[in-house]
């Protein structure tokens, strides 16, 4: 059911007994949402648990309270709300749908949203998620401190490449500069996100030198494989065929086992969650991925032969 997000500060304000959750591949605003509404229900006596069907990324390890997240290995029973945030369909949340017996909320900005929820609230004019949960707190009168206001920077910040990509608003602004008075601080965030182990910088020159350009140089793609050292923090290399001169569609194939190819896809102008959507994932008009079973060779052959087509429509 739809829902209002009066209707979701209700539901949470009944609910005594809460789990928190967000998709596996953790980005900035699923952790940097959780970990927001974690730390405002926690101080409001509510009890509170985040599970994560994954590991938390180094490069977000900055965030205060990652530490309490824990993974999704026994059964959670007498839970009033499953809150699964900026997630757009149930798989995105793995093993934390069978672990978890509670009614389940949704909050989300995808505009590839399932509506798989008993409830959802979906505002895909959104720049992210972090946005939605700032209003939430306001509306639920929780106050937020330096480090809520931390971890909602981190979550809007990145979900619009800093201010850089399209879906950034003059609400996305403000609710940053808002956030900067409660006490965040973008420098020390942006220098926590941009420092990189030196594996993950050989992890880069290799999967550069995967580079293949398709259909007159409007499709770039490049391949990493996870068992490469360094391979685990790929965050941003996708960037790097997107900015390719001429390129309208940047392609990152990241190879998990012989038969699973993560992809994950950018672009100018296509909408591309479209593109993912056709392989069963989602995501946002100008960045999307989907995971799909099948060998490098079969798995690429079908990406380009799908962007190709969503290039001609």
């Amino acid at each position: 059911m739809e829902i209002s997000l009066y209707d979701v500060a209700a539901k949470i304000n009944q609910a005594g007994r809460l789990v928190l959750t967000a998709h596996i591949h953790p980005d900035g605003d699923c952790l940097g949402s959780m970990l927001a509404l974690y730390s405002c229900l926690c101080r409001a006596g509510k009890e509170v648990t985040m599970l994560l069907d994954d590991s938390v990324p180094a490069m977000y390890q900055f965030l205060p309270g990652y530490e309490e997240i824990r993974r999704p290995v026994t059964f959670h029973d007498g839970v009033d709300l499953l809150v699964v945030l900026d997630a757009s369909d149930e798989e995105r949340i793995g093993r934390v749908k069978e672990m978890v017996r509670a009614p389940v909320l949704n909050i989300d900005h995808h505009i590839s949203n399932t509506k798989f929820a008993d409830y959802w609230y979906v505002d895909s004019q959104a720049a992210a998620t972090g946005e939605i949960v700032f209003e939430l707190l306001k509306m639920l009168n929780l106050p937020v401190d330096a480090v809520v206001a931390c971890c909602l920077f981190t979550a809007i910040a990145t979900d619009c490449g800093f201010f850089r990509y399209a879906n950034t608003t003059a609400t996305t602004l403000r609710y940053a500069a808002e956030l900067v008075e409660k006490g965040a601080q973008p420098h020390i965030i942006s220098e926590n996100l941009e420092t990189k182990p030196l594996d993950s910088i050989v992890a880069l020159t290799k999967a550069l030198d995967t580079l293949e350009l398709h259909h007159d140089g409007r499709i770039a793609a490049i391949t990493v494989d996870s068992y490469a050292e360094g391979a685990e923090n790929t965050e941003g290399f996708i960037n790097y065929p997107r900015n390719i001169e001429g390129v309208e569609i940047a392609v990152m194939f990241k190879v998990i086992d012989e038969e699973t190819v993560r992809v994950s896809f950018r672009s100018r102008k296509t909408d591309v969650s479209r593109l993912a959507l056709s392989f069963g994932g989602g995501g946002h008009a100008r960045a999307a991925g989907c995971t799909i079973r099948g060998s490098l060779a079969v798995v690429k052959d079908k990406v380009f032969q799908a962007a190709i087509r969503a290039l001609q429509e």
